[in-house]
């Protein structure tokens, strides 16, 4: 069923009774040619890509839950490709390239909104690295604009620009940056690769990998046993514990991310604003809410909820930024697990395993990386090669020390990426 305005014009002059089931609900089969365990933002664009760029057509995407109501149903939505090093810098501006098309790729609103992101500094040395920043960005092909503090004023008038501490010195600004419904775009990459073929199952826990003589074999599940030819592994927080199924030990901790909501307000932010001092970053949904988070719980945790430490730590970043959001009401947060890396960088690789595959480490990067993920993980699964935009994401960087990329500069050390 394709969608457009008529469409939905006609459905309302017959009581909106001609839509039907966005995907399937299949019985997995006895064997697949590939298997993708994990139905969130990556999984799904993975299966979308191999059937849409690689004619795989006989997938299943196994998601223990609902699809939707992971990781990629609890962010703060934002989109952006702003990185710096070699490796980062070539995957985010690609990603961004699939975002800008993704409603025409799948005929389906994801809601993606390019209203501009703003990272303030406020020192002068903070201005000299988002300087070199900026130029890295404009020299990989995105946007990139350094503002001074006027500049920031004439955008953000209602931000504290004299805190004492803290004051604003200027921003750097990238105006193709911005946001994007996050569940929307799970149901859009859903309805793409079914149309195309693929299984969706849902409530379908894997509880082991298969591996025979060193090639992959199949999956046990809660649903019983699927043989496939290839396997990737795309759960997020939930890499650790579905590698050790395949004997892996992986360098990945799991931590806690909060994101926060206020009650619906009329429109006061524009842009996506992220503070330079305090780990902080706010933007304003179509309903109102003020969305925003901050640092992750710096203990590693399975616990799809936050403590109360880091989120006052939130709002005191919250407050010292713009005073006025001292008004608003929070209405609730929640908590996904970020997998993260020594270097804060992902992994996007073959295993030792033959036939099984590993997409993880997204730390902060996970919403924004969807379409990039998906398509490079498919171009790998698929060609047994690595697609260039992601070609230094490999899992033995950890081991050799050779590649590493460690974009915020603090060191090896999980939780502070």
């Amino acid at each position: 069923m394709g969608y457009s305005g008529l469409r939905v014009i006609k459905e309302g002059f017959f009581g909106q009774k001609g839509w039907k089931p966005v995907w399937r609900d299949p019985a997995p089969k006895a064997a697949y040619d590939a298997i993708i365990i994990g139905g969130g933002g990556h999984g799904l664009s993975t299966a979308f890509y191999l059937a849409k760029e690689h004619g795989m057509t006989n997938i299943a995407v196994l998601e223990k839950g609902y699809i939707g109501g992971g990781n990629v149903g609890r962010n703060t939505t934002i989109v952006r490709a702003n990185y710096f090093l070699p490796g980062n810098s070539e995957f985010y501006s690609h990603s961004l390239k699939l975002w800008e098309g993704m409603e025409q790729e799948l005929n389906y609103n994801v809601m993606h909104s390019q209203r501009g992101l703003i990272n303030l500094f406020h020192s002068d040395g903070q201005r000299d690295a988002f300087a070199r920043r900026g130029n890295a960005m404009i020299n990989q092909g995105d946007d990139a604009i350094l503002l001074d503090r006027d500049g920031v004023r004439d955008i953000l008038p209602y931000l504290d620009f004299d805190n004492v501490r803290f004051p604003i010195y200027g921003g750097l600004y990238h105006p193709r940056g911005g946001t994007a419904r996050h569940d929307a775009v799970a149901w859009g990459y859903a309805r793409g690769a079914d149309q195309r073929g693929v299984d969706i199952i849902q409530n379908c826990e894997v509880t082991g990998i298969d591996i025979e003589d060193g090639v992959v074999k199949g999956v046990q599940t809660t649903r019983g046993v699927i043989n496939a030819k290839k396997v990737g592994i795309v759960v997020a927080g939930r890499s650790g514990q579905v590698a050790a199924m395949a004997g892996m030990r992986l360098p990945i901790e799991s931590h806690v991310l909060q994101a926060f909501v206020t009650e619906g307000l009329k429109p006061v932010i524009d842009h996506v604003v992220s503070f330079g001092i305090g780990h902080f970053y706010i933007s304003q949904s179509d309903k109102g809410g003020l969305v925003f988070g901050g640092d992750i719980d710096f203990y590693s945790s399975y616990a799809a909820r936050g403590n109360l430490p880091m989120k006052e730590h939130v709002m005191d970043a919250a407050m010292t930024l713009m005073p006025m959001i001292g008004k608003a009401k929070v209405l609730r947060s929640w908590g996904g697990i970020m997998d993260m890396t020594p270097d804060g960088s992902p992994i996007i690789d073959k295993t030792p395993t033959e036939g099984l595959f590993i997409d993880c480490g997204w730390c902060y990067g996970g919403f924004k990386a969807v379409p990039g993920s998906g398509f490079s993980f498919a171009h790998l699964m698929a060609t047994g090669n690595h697609h260039e935009p992601a070609a230094k994401y490999r899992l033995d960087r950890f081991r050799t020390g050779v590649g590493l990329m460690d974009e915020e500069g603090t060191g090896s050390q999980h939780n502070l990426h």
